[in-house]
């Protein structure tokens, strides 16, 4: 794969719409005769290679030396940027403001100084109203530059209104940076250590939470305020396992958008977010039929354009609605037709490789995996857990790494590859120890894999009862039902001790399912 910074410029053309080349080509021949332009000629190669390569578009322009490529590209980057900026203006208010706080600038240097505030009050209403409030102080802060050097004589008590206004601002900014950091931070720690994984870990983030969590009236909250609220109690109730929290606050998220329609136009990646913890929180709770009406919802939505607008958004809702296709075929067993869309996944899997962070990579590895696994294709799902288990970063969501290492284990001892079995039982053992990531299950799942191959065939049903009778309370266990979220081992054993596929028992708890 070549490196970011030699290819980030043909990767932007090459991301690029019809419509926006277009709008490229035109907004580049706004002054005139551009047949001689360099940068031109160097968009036109690019847009016509497959892959970047220095030497061919040399070739392809000749006018362009090998020492001048470097400002070129540089050139061409900004031009298409600020192209992409005029395009996606009417979409984005937050550039409308910004231009609008330019123009104000211009005005300003020339000494039109009234027409200047007139430009400002003008933005700083739609700031308000658009909910851009860092704009909004932004703007005050130029009017308090005016008002302070120059009698305009604009309304009466002008600089008593200018500092209220101003004060009224930082309180909300504050307040929603306040709200915004704990979320950030919370999400953080679940990235790095998933789940609490006993008292003392739960004893933290309880402590951390309530200590930064601030002082507020909620029915005084904007917008941005009760989003940030309600993005902080999910993530800090997915770590503590509080999954009826989870939903209760997701579902809070995804009706704030409702309740304001305008918001969803200018945050879809917040909305889309929202909707993504929501079918995620249904899943844990094994909620089915309220997560296919909530799924049917994000199916419509991922053909609103006015949502799914732009790239981002695209990556976004595919990354988690076939997350959650995935999740629908494991709570009803039907891993089969679940393999079915796998080669499709993929290919978008592909096409996004540069847009999706590794994290989410993982995840998806860690989902395709384990439908191969519950359809009984165990070579399958181990060439997937391989691509987890071979990830250099293995900080990165360090309990999937644990249990793509659990669920490989079980592939092979499954697919009869017992010469592999040792060593990776002492990989795993291993990587699980340097991680403290040993818990209970993990370390009864290990031990029984180690007898394996000291005990006769007819003695192997009785050791899956055993493992299951040990397991099952274990289940229940706030702080050691953590392995359950991730393989449904209870349900593979019960498929062992009856002789039975495991795809039939999941089926079989589907149908008592709500």
């Amino acid at each position: 794969m070549a490196k970011a910074k030699s290819d980030s410029l043909f990767s932007l053309v090459k991301s690029l719409t019809q419509t926006e080349k277009r709008h490229f080509r035109l907004y580049v021949n706004r002054s005139g005769n551009t047949h001689d332009v360099k940068f031109i000629k160097l968009f036109d190669a690019m847009d016509c290679l497959k892959k970047y390569d220095d030497k061919e578009i040399l070739k392809r322009v000749p006018s362009i030396k090998k020492s001048q490529l470097s400002n070129q590209k540089a050139n061409l980057y900004r031009q298409i940027l600020s192209s992409l900026r005029r395009y996606h203006i009417g979409q984005n208010v937050d550039i409308q403001l910004r231009e609008n706080l330019d123009h104000a600038k211009v005005l300003y240097n020339k000494g039109f100084y009234k027409q200047a505030l007139k430009m400002l009050d003008k933005t700083k209403a739609l700031a308000r109203e658009t909910k851009h409030f860092t704009i909004a102080l932004e703007v005050m802060e130029f009017e308090k530059q005016i008002e302070s050097q120059y009698i305009t004589r604009s309304i009466e008590n002008r600089a008593e209104t200018l500092t209220d206004e101003v004060l009224a601002t930082t309180d909300i900014i504050k307040s929603s940076h306040q709200l915004s950091n704990l979320t950030l931070n919370l999400y953080s720690l679940f990235l790095k250590h998933g789940y609490a994984k006993n008292q003392k870990e739960f004893g933290e983030v309880s402590t951390y939470f309530h200590a930064h969590m601030p002082q507020i009236n909620f029915e005084n909250l904007t917008f941005y305020e009760q989003l940030y609220f309600y993005q902080a109690h999910v993530w800090f109730n997915k770590i503590i396992q509080n999954f009826p929290n989870v939903y209760k606050h997701s579902l809070s998220w995804v009706k704030l958008f409702q309740d304001n329609p305008e918001m969803i136009k200018k945050q879809p990646v917040h909305y889309i977010k929202g909707y993504r913890n929501l079918l995620g929180s249904l899943f844990q709770l094994q909620y089915y039929s309220k997560f296919c009406e909530v799924l049917k919802e994000v199916e419509e939505l991922s053909q609103n354009k006015e949502i799914v607008q732009n790239l981002n958004t695209e990556v976004l809702v595919f990354q988690f609605l076939y997350i959650s296709k995935i999740n629908k075929h494991f709570m009803e067993g039907s891993f089969d037709e679940g393999v079915e869309m796998v080669p499709e996944l993929m290919q978008k899997l592909e096409r996004y490789q540069n847009k999706i962070d590794p994290e989410r990579v993982v995840m998806m590895y860690y989902k395709i995996a384990s439908l191969y696994f519950g359809s009984g294709n165990f070579r399958k799902a181990i060439f997937y857990l391989n691509q987890i288990i071979f990830y250099q970063d293995i900080k990165l969501r360090e309990d999937i790494h644990c249990f793509a290492r659990i669920l490989n284990l079980i592939a092979h001892f499954e697919d009869g590859q017992d010469y592999h079995l040792e060593y990776q039982i002492k990989s795993t053992f291993q990587f699980i120890g340097k991680m403290n990531q040993q818990q209970a299950v993990q370390r009864e799942i290990i031990n029984f894999l180690r007898i394996t191959g000291k005990i006769t065939p007819d003695q192997l049903r009785d050791e899956f009862i055993k493992l299951y009778n040990r397991l099952l309370p274990l289940s229940e266990d706030i702080y050691e039902r953590r392995p359950f979220f991730y393989l449904d081992i209870l349900s593979y054993l019960q498929s062992k001790i009856e002789n039975r596929p495991v795809k039939l028992l999941v089926q079989e708890k589907f149908e008592k399912l709500k």
